[in-house]
């Protein structure tokens, strides 16, 4: 399970009691993320560092997010492209509305 320790959209950092409660479980393909309702999908990873993200159950039904991600020093940071149409070209938001980064930490 993965927990939120940072957000942004758009370069403005969101308060952390707008993700206090929100959780990321990834098993193989298929995402259950947890905030105000839960939303459930798949993810396909592609050349090495991007995703796509389709949303099958919850808010996100039949939207697709493309993303990029990384893993370092026991965080998972991943770089949503909330328009879908491109992949980010990095993990900075700033002057980019579209993009929303969440930086994780695994809880056992």
């Amino acid at each position: 399970m993965w927990i939120p320790v940072k957000q942004e959209i758009g370069g403005k950092e969101l308060p952390k009691v707008v993700y206090e409660k929100q959780k990321l479980v990834i098993v193989d393909s298929n995402y259950v993320f947890t905030a105000e309702s839960v939303d459930k999908g798949v993810v396909k990873y592609r050349d090495g560092d991007r995703m796509d993200i389709y949303g099958k159950e919850g808010v996100n039904t039949g939207k697709h997010f493309t993303a990029i991600y990384k893993f370092e020093n026991e965080q998972l940071t991943i770089c949503y492209n909330l328009a879908g149409d491109s992949y980010p070209d990095g993990f900075e938001t700033k002057s980019k509305p579209t993009l929303f980064l969440s930086v994780f930490t695994k809880q056992q």
